[in-house]
């Protein structure tokens, strides 16, 4: 299952949140989601967990708890949405 974490302090680390997931199971994947002009972190990221008990398990317990000093939303990722392109100028 892909779970979205938003509302993270920008300086959280992939490292950290895999971490943070792994108290409730095995983590596939731990990505922070950066900024495609600054490449600074946009304070949100995902986190593949493979068993879907595992990763509710996390987000019953993580959702809306205290993470680095900020309430975190931890859930379920939505797919993405088609955008229409930007034009270039």
């Amino acid at each position: 299952m892909n779970i979205y974490v938003g509302n993270l302090p920008y300086s959280t680390t992939p490292d950290e949140l895999q971490e943070l997931f792994s108290a409730y199971g095995e983590v596939a994947a731990a990505r922070i989601v950066n900024d495609r002009e600054t490449g600074r972190p946009k304070g949100f990221g995902f986190v593949e967990m493979p068993n879907d008990n595992e990763a509710n398990a996390a987000i019953e317990a993580l959702n809306g708890n205290d993470i680095g000093g900020r309430k975190a939303v931890v859930n379920e990722a939505r797919p993405r949405e088609a955008r229409p392109r930007r034009k270039e100028w």
